[in-house]
Parts: C-alpha cells; sequence; structure tokens
C-alpha cells in the first residue's frame, strides 16, 4: 500500500463548490486516471482519501492539500502524469509526495493558514491601517457563527496591510488559527473590521502544520 499527500490548486472556476463536492471530484477523477484506490473496511467501504483542512466555501486557495493511499506502489511521476489529465477545470496539481504510512492524519496536523484577503471596493488605506490595529489591540471581539458566540480575537495570528494589488485594489495578510475546536474564519475578522466578506476576495495561500 501507498500512501502519497497532493498538493493542488482550487481556482476560481470551483470557487462555490463545496468541501463535500471537492471530496467527490477527487473520487472521480482517481478513477478517472485508473489507479488503484484503497479502500476502507467495514460494511460500506469507502476510498481512502484524507483532506486536511476543509475550505470555506466562496475562497480560492493556493495549496490545499489531500492525502490518498493507493492499493499498489506506484512511482509518483506516474501517478502526476495519470491524475492530470484526468482533473477538471478548477483543480490544479501542484505536487505529490509519499507519506509514511503510521503518519498522524493530516487534519490533526493542521495548526494555521495564511490568507491574502482583496477589497474589491475603494478603501482608504489609512483607515484600513486602522481597523487592522484596532482588531489586534482588542481583548476580545464577540461575533456570532451558527448560532454560537465566538471570541474571534485569539484565532486572529497575525493580520496586516499589503501593497495594493496591480488594480491597486488594498489587501489583507491574516494568518489564522486552523487547530480542532479553534479555527478561525476570514469572513468573521472580515466582519469584525467592519467589512462585508461578499465585497472582498479571499484566497487560502499556505496551510501551516506542526
Amino acid at each position: 500500500m501507498e500512501r502519497l499527500r497532493v498538493t493542488y490548486s482550487k481556482t476560481a472556476a470551483l470557487r462555490y463548490t463545496s468541501n463535500l463536492d471537492i471530496h467527490k471530484i477527487w473520487e472521480r477523477a482517481l478513477r478517472r486516471a485508473r489507479l488503484p484506490l484503497a479502500y476502507s473496511q467495514g460494511f460500506h467501504p469507502q476510498p481512502r482519501l484524507n483532506q486536511a483542512c476543509p475550505l470555506p466555501l466562496g475562497l480560492t486557495s493556493l495549496g490545499e492539500k489531500i492525502d490518498v493511499w493507493l492499493e499498489t506502489d506506484i512511482p509518483v511521476d506516474e501517478v502526476s502524469a495519470a491524475l492530470k489529465p484526468a482533473l477538471p477545470p478548477g483543480l490544479e496539481l501542484q505536487s505529490i509526495l509519499p507519506v509514511d504510512l503510521h503518519e498522524p492524519s493530516l487534519p490533526t496536523q493542521v495548526i494555521s493558514a495564511d490568507y491574502i484577503a482583496t477589497l474589491l471596493d475603494p478603501v482608504d488605506p489609512a483607515e484600513l491601517a486602522v481597523r487592522v490595529a484596532d482588531l489586534l489591540s482588542a481583548a476580545e471581539i464577540r461575533r456570532e457563527w451558527r448560532g454560537k458566540v465566538v471570541d474571534v480575537r485569539p484565532l486572529v495570528e497575525h493580520l496586516e496591510t499589503l501593497p495594493a494589488d496591480d488594480q491597486g485594489r488594498a489587501r489583507l495578510s491574516m494568518c489564522l488559527s486552523a487547530r480542532e475546536g479553534a479555527t478561525g474564519r476570514s469572513d468573521l475578522v472580515l466582519t469584525a473590521m467592519g467589512y462585508d466578506p461578499y465585497d472582498v476576495r479571499v484566497e487560502r495561500v499556505k496551510l501551516n502544520f506542526s
């Protein structure tokens, strides 16, 4: 048996595709590539796939990761050659690396994630800097999410302004906690700063591991 860690991008074509559907897309792509997927045991065997960290709907990403188990060992370059043409628009293969079969599950290793948020409407850079400073200096920031009140502040590990993009749009860099039971959400951070998340394009650029 072989365990492979796949790094891939989720681009704008699949921006509004749910995490569950992304999982199904990977199943179909791996079958289309005729790779010997390993299956779980029990009454309802499922392909052994393990995504690192669910990506909220509406976000794109440069560095998603998924572990794939194959029944037989196949050279990584052969897996890559078979998989690339099987992927749909919106998923772009970046790399494949072998992983020890006994390594802890992928989600348990994620500790944080880096994001870049691009504000689509004109924003005064000085005002944006003030809002960043206000959030970072706050002792707590309470926001409601899924019927619960969440303190956003401890989940923000880093937040700063970036130079404007090539269209002159303001940008933010943020690092948010992604630990079990303590996962930061970019939309809650943006609302805490007084911005409508629907007026911002957010891309996850990196997952950080323990």
